[in-house]
């Protein structure tokens, strides 16, 4: 069962506080900074450090290339990479 959009909306990496990337058909969580991997147990994700899994460079560019191939999008904007407001001078 997929999780919840409300939560995933509000899910972060409890150690960066950054957002994932949500791999529902493996079963996990991604930090693609830290290349972190929080493993999704029962529909609940484990969001503890000492739990969390790292992942070589090649399990590190698979999983940025699907969720590129995929459309897989963070849980949520980081602040700064929130697009700007139409009309706005930012660039």
């Amino acid at each position: 069962m997929p999780l919840d959009p409300a939560l995933l909306d509000i899910l972060a990496c409890p150690e960066d506080k950054g957002p994932l990337l949500y791999f529902a058909d493996e079963g996990f969580l991604y930090n693609p900074r830290l290349r972190r991997r929080y493993e999704i147990t029962d529909d609940i994700p484990i969001m503890l450090i000492d739990e969390a899994s790292d992942v070589d460079d090649a399990e590190h560019q698979r999983l940025v290339a699907k969720a590129d191939r995929d459309g897989i999008r963070p849980t949520f904007e980081a602040a700064g990479d929130e697009p700007a407001p139409p009309g706005s001078d930012a660039r």
